[in-house]
């Protein structure tokens, strides 16, 4: 469910029109509906009230702070990947104990960051990363909370390039190595073993590679307590997928969670759980306008001021999402190569997409925007980001403004020459 709804004919967020955005922050933009996302973050809760988890929001699906700061409100942590994400958390008033550090390529830098702010877990995926965590941790007198991510060969995922939890995916330590490696964390000084950790991918619209992948967990942590393991807490991810329009419906969290409680509560561990996509991708829509109608020798395309630099997500994965009139005209349904103005072929939305006759000066919505959309933005064809756009009820916040020229190049601007030493 989600909060941008028709009034008249014309598309609302909440209670704001979409036309008086577009009117006063300019095209093109990101809008997001406070409402929806505390809705979701509240479904996902509510789903799992007896466990009583911890819900470490995946911020790299969308970091604003001021998103951040929504969800904190409602009682979730954190899954950071970076430590910029370590930072924009903390900055967001996130409690460090409600802090979980994943991602495969952490520096010692973070790493000691990451102890300083003691945060609650890190998510180790590599023999490598834990000595060197070990390293940092004893170099500052503390010893690291540490759950291995156990990749268990679990084909996941709505495309290949968002799989983690296969053999060849760069993810987690292999699960036929995952004993050992506990055994040789156990003995580093820098290292206080707490749980484990599996992630198999994202936009997943079915229960059961979950289920396969949570009974292999399952049965290493009883493995791991027979070896003397304090196995205490289990990080099952995140991963399940939202309806983009041309996908399955994905399983409702009630449902989800029942499965869960089936194959962890005997366990006796306390939960984890790292939902991003869920949470924000119905929560926010980007706004376009059109620019102009070309008719091809054999298409006719709608290029609009939006382009492949401010939502990567269709050029990277060939990624469906609805794409609205915000105001349709009438007349007869056409087909449309909906295309932005990045100089790249590849700068394209959607082909063959039947929408209401479209002129120049119209306003499109892509729906389902809200994750993974202003976060992969970039600046490519020296193309400013766009502003983030919170509506709540009447009111509405620009929450990421579009920087001006000067903003874009003052870091490049006069460069100070240093002397290289032979």
């Amino acid at each position: 469910m989600h909060h941008f709804e028709r009034r008249d004919g014309v598309l609302h967020a909440e209670d704001v029109n979409v036309e008086t955005l577009a009117e006063r922050v300019g095209t093109p933009f990101y809008c997001y509906s406070d409402a929806t996302l505390r809705r979701h973050i509240r479904v996902f809760h509510d789903a799992f009230r007896d466990a009583r988890p911890l819900i470490a929001y995946s911020v790299k699906a969308n970091s604003n702070l001021s998103v951040l700061n929504i969800l904190r409100e409602e009682g979730a942590g954190a899954d950071v990947v970076s430590g910029g994400e370590l930072q924009r958390a903390l900055e967001a008033g996130i409690a460090p104990d409600r802090i979980v550090f994943s991602g495969v390529g952490k520096t010692r830098r973070e790493m000691a960051a990451a102890l300083r702010s003691r945060i609650h877990q890190f998510n180790v995926e590599s023999e490598g990363e834990l000595a060197a965590l070990s390293e940092v941790a004893a170099s500052l007198g503390v010893r690291a909370p540490v759950a291995f991510r156990v990749n268990p060969d679990v084909a996941a995922g709505g495309h290949e390039k968002i799989s983690t939890g296969k053999a060849e995916d760069k993810f987690g330590v292999p699960w036929r190595e995952a004993r050992a490696l506990y055994r040789k964390a156990g003995s580093l000084p820098g290292i206080a073993i707490v749980g484990v950790d599996v992630h198999i991918g994202s936009q997943i619209s079915e229960l059961a590679p979950f289920e396969r992948a949570f009974e292999r967990v399952a049965a290493l942590v009883r493995e791991l307590r027979g070896d003397g393991h304090a196995i205490e807490r289990l990080d099952l991810g995140g991963g399940l997928g939202i309806p983009y329009g041309d996908a399955a419906t994905p399983p409702h969290p009630v449902e989800y969670a029942a499965l869960i409680e089936r194959i962890a509560k005997p366990l006796g561990v306390d939960l984890i759980f790292e939902p991003g996509r869920m949470i924000v991708g119905n929560a926010g829509i980007l706004v376009s306008r059109v620019l102009y109608v070309k008719e091809g020798a054999s298409s006719r395309f709608l290029i609009v001021d939006a382009g492949m630099n401010d939502l990567i997500r269709p050029a990277l994965y060939d990624a469906y999402h609805a794409i609205e009139p915000v105001r349709p005209r009438d007349g007869a349904p056409l087909l449309y190569e909906i295309v932005g103005p990045v100089c790249e072929t590849g700068d394209r939305f959607a082909r063959g997409r039947r929408l209401p006759p479209m002129q120049e000066g119209d306003l499109v919505a892509f729906m389902s925007a809200g994750a993974y959309g202003a976060v992969q933005a970039s600046e490519y064809n020296s193309r400013p980001l766009i502003p983030e756009v919170l509506v709540s009820g009447r009111r509405f916040a620009v929450i990421r403004r579009r920087p001006d020229f000067d903003s874009m190049v003052e870091r490049e601007r006069s460069p100070i020459w240093s002397e290289a030493k032979a």
